[in-house]
């Protein structure tokens, strides 16, 4: 069984880890009132898919 020389330093692990951030994928803009927004879902904060009133939030 391989079994690595030289324990694997800070740096080297840090390097090679660098590509597992979070990343946001899918959010648009709301073209009714700016808001970001999950794409092909209704506005959380207005109500509008598709600019029309789906859902009308109560105030």
């Amino acid at each position: 069984m391989a079994v690595p020389a030289r324990r694997t330093s800070k740096a080297k692990k840090a390097k090679r880890r660098t590509h597992y951030k979070l990343t946001i994928n899918g959010l648009n803009e709301c073209a009714n009132c700016g808001e970001m927004k999950k794409s092909h879902h209704v506005c959380s904060n207005c109500g509008y898919y598709d600019g029309k009133d789906v859902a009308t939030k109560e105030a």
